[in-house]
């Protein structure tokens, strides 16, 4: 740690606090994760092995947040990535009203671009959502935080592969499109229930393969009819609820596969987006309303 001056504190997740740091050498803002082991025989906590790995095979993509550095530090280690300025869940919160198309198209472009990459190294996130893309002082975003992370079936012959995150990437769409989450859940029960409301309940007819998830009716809701798109959100183009819809699809062999989301950059292939959406505006020097509270107060090294 001596080679890096910390500057502020970024904030805190499951397996250690995130901080703000510039290298002591070469003047470099990066973030440092400093992960402490609780107990020494317990070893390195599996999230943070998983994410290593993952972004040790991945690393060469400009749409994935890149690892620098791992090293120890006391009864623990620390991660070394590029610094970011925001991700994009306060991009969302901050607007003044849900984003330009044209905004949307890029985020969703670069979003498309680094899931596709993840997928051609045989690596499935599991855990996309706007938090985790992060936005750099130019508008760029990458795809940062693979705790969760797995190697997936290249075969397809799970039931959870790689199409869950095609479905998470429909979720990060419709969020970009409405200016809040399409099913803001606060547990699993609420998050099923805010999916019904608006997909409808599945049935074998649709999705056939629904009876052999483990927990198949262990848990009955009312029958519920889907809401048109165009209904939820109604300031959305056509195009974009068509590509909205092929990403919700119920049977994840029926949903955009990962093996289609490069064809979808093509401009004949998609209409939304077959036009060049334009580089989001750049996001702001100081850190986001929520972010300031958490630096306010901090006491800083002198660099």
């Amino acid at each position: 740690m001596e080679q890096y001056c910390i500057l502020g504190r970024i904030g805190e997740g499951a397996h250690g606090i995130v901080f703000k740091a510039k290298h002591v050498e070469t003047g470099e803002i990066v973030a440092l994760k400093k992960v402490a082991l609780r107990r020494l025989e317990d070893g390195i906590p599996s999230q943070a092995l998983r994410e290593i790995k993952a972004l040790q095979e991945i690393e060469d993509s400009q749409y994935v947040v890149q690892l620098k550095a791992v090293f120890p530090h006391g009864a623990g280690f620390v991660l070394a990535f590029e610094f970011m300025l925001s991700d994009l869940a306060e991009v969302v919160r901050h607007a003044q009203r849900p984003l330009a198309q044209a905004q949307v198209k890029s985020y969703l472009q670069m979003l498309l671009k680094g899931v596709a990459f993840c997928h051609a190294n045989n690596i499935v996130h599991r855990d996309l959502k706007p938090a985790n893309l992060l936005i750099s002082a130019s508008g760029q975003l990458k795809i940062a935080d693979f705790g969760l992370a797995r190697v997936f079936s290249p075969d397809g012959s799970r039931l959870y592969t790689h199409q869950v995150a095609t479905r998470a990437v429909g979720c990060i769409l419709g969020e970009l499109l409405n200016g809040s989450p399409l099913f803001p859940g606060e547990n699993d029960i609420e998050q099923l229930c805010c999916v019904l409301r608006i997909l409808g309940t599945p049935s074998p007819q649709v999705w056939p393969e629904i009876k052999d998830l483990p927990d198949y009716n262990k848990i009955s809701f009312k029958e519920q009819a889907p809401v048109p798109l165009e209904e939820v959100l109604p300031d959305a183009s056509p195009q974009a609820l068509d590509l909205l819809g092929h990403f919700l699809l119920y049977p994840p062999r029926q949903r955009i596969a990962a093996s289609q989301l490069p064809c979808l950059l093509t401009p004949r292939s998609c209409r939304f987006l077959s036009a060049q959406g334009d580089l989001p505006s750049r996001p702001p020097q100081d850190p986001p309303t929520s972010m300031t509270s958490t630096w306010t107060g901090l006491s800083r090294s002198r660099c």
